[in-house]
């Protein structure tokens, strides 16, 4: 009888078991220490767990295989996610240095780890059982994440998240079940198969399999679920799904809308949402008076502007999504270091009237932050600036100028929303708001190491090559 699972088979998913079974440590040091373990000795675990995942994914780069039959491949764009998804969850799990009780922490970052699994899975997913496997396990972990804090806003944002994204699952579930029906398969690649235009399956299929992908993406109008869980989830927590959430979508997004036939129609409704928020996103962003609030609709208007890198399927527009991801990493977990720095338990520094004043009481931060915001705005010369510079070419050369046009308004109305921040930090004429003295020194690494980045960003703006996603 023939061997199906390979030797190769488990080394092109040991960066997930070294996630996965790093979770299983945490709780075993938990439950073997006397009453709780510490604090630090979690995150030095969480940490230490997620660099060695880190670290054996990176060995892995350059080389492509199909394992476990096609349910997860191999290659550059795998890796290069999975890299994004690991880095991120490391500043996310800094945060919790000053928040969460401490009895707790250990059950906290077993979660994050798991939920850290899930995305790197999807990030390699190409069949859709692995796709669902990977979301699934991504959104179960974050369920509980949303309602570690003892708020009731901790909790009611938990159960609003469990609601809405079950109900997004059904409609990826079912898209995926109609999408079996016309295809006879699981794997992606055979939406490549002829003929399949002709099949009313393939069309609603499609269709509910792109409602719950954009769910997820927290693009219009299914992005309402988001500015609640943002704001009522811990910080730490609303950091990571912020960036991590959007990375393992967008990469099954990727390779759903590389493998079907070039310019396809069953993708266009999706890129006009991706316009409308753009545009839906940042206007409502002028309105918040809650950072995490107003972060939340900035997250809507990024997706939409990765999601337009997307636009035609060409290999240059894989390159500049994946580049604007990583410059969007490191912009907005800066943004969430910075406001974890002025918070207390009670996040005090969430609050935009928290910045009044800032400039005068601790420059360095407010300088930071300006930094931050003005990089998510687009302005020049920013990695976010350059990300953008780079999107419109892509949509652009794809044939989708409208699209550019739309990143374009949406960029300009960002402005004044990002700018209302920056004038309570600079405005002479207001009085500084006082603020809780924190020490969160992993806070402060975090926030310094995503300026330093930002900065390499954008005098070197690295774009990978070997970055397309494989479907069979």
């Amino acid at each position: 009888m023939p061997n199906f699972i390979t030797h190769q088979d488990w080394l092109a998913i040991t960066p997930l078991l070294i996630a996965g079974g790093g979770a299983l440590i945490v709780l075993l040091v938990d439950l073997l220490w006397p009453k709780h373990s510490p604090r630090a000795v979690s995150l030095a675990i969480g940490i230490g767990v997620l660099l060695a995942a880190g670290a054996f994914a990176a060995t892995t780069y350059g080389r492509s295989y199909n394992a476990f039959n096609g349910g997860f491949m191999l290659g550059g764009f795998a890796v290069v996610f999975q890299e994004i998804i690991v880095l991120s969850a490391i500043l996310s799990l800094s945060l919790f240095g000053t928040f969460g009780r401490d009895d707790r922490m250990a059950g906290i970052t077993a979660l994050l780890l798991w939920s850290t699994t899930g995305a790197m899975l999807m990030a390699g997913a190409a069949n859709l059982m692995t796709i669902f496997l990977g979301l699934e396990l991504l959104s179960l972990a974050l369920y509980c994440l949303c309602g570690v804090a003892d708020r009731a806003a901790s909790q009611e944002s938990a159960l609003k998240y469990l609601i809405l994204s079950s109900t997004a699952s059904g409609f990826l579930l079912f898209g995926m079940a109609l999408l079996f029906g016309a295809t006879g398969s699981v794997t992606l690649a055979s939406l490549m198969l002829p003929g399949l235009a002709a099949n009313p399956l393939y069309w609603m299929g499609g269709g509910f399999f792109l409602v719950g992908i954009a769910f997820k993406l927290s693009l219009m109008p299914f992005h309402v679920w988001s500015p609640d869980v943002y704001e009522g989830a811990p910080l730490p927590v609303t950091a990571f799904m912020s960036v991590v959430t959007k990375a393992g979508t967008l990469a099954v997004f990727a390779r759903f809308a590389y493998a079907l036939p070039a310019g396809g129609k069953l993708l266009l409704p999706f890129f006009v949402i991706a316009g409308v928020s753009m545009i839906g996103g940042n206007l409502a962003m002028l309105a918040q008076t809650d950072l995490k609030r107003l972060l939340a609709y900035s997250g809507v208007a990024q997706a939409g502007y990765m999601v337009a890198a997307l636009a035609g399927a060409s290999a240059l527009g894989m390159r500049y999504a994946i580049y604007y991801l990583a410059a969007y990493m490191f912009m907005n977990l800066g943004a969430f270091a910075i406001v974890a720095v002025l918070s207390g338990e009670r996040e005090e520094g969430a609050q935009i009237a928290a910045f009044r004043g800032l400039g005068q009481r601790r420059p360095w931060l407010a300088a930071a932050m300006s930094f931050f915001l003005l990089a998510l705005a687009g302005f020049p010369p920013t990695a976010g600036f350059l990300g953008k510079i780079l999107i419109l070419a892509a949509t652009v050369n794809a044939g989708y100028a409208w699209l550019a046009a739309l990143l374009i308004a949406g960029t300009a109305i960002s402005l004044y929303a990002y700018f209302k921040v920056l004038r309570l930090m600079y405005d002479p004429h207001d009085q500084p708001a006082p603020g809780p003295r924190t020490s969160a020194p992993l806070a402060y690494a975090g926030a310094a190491l995503c300026a330093a980045f930002v900065i390499i960003m954008t005098f070197y703006p690295l774009t990978p090559s070997n970055v397309l996603p494989l479907v069979k």
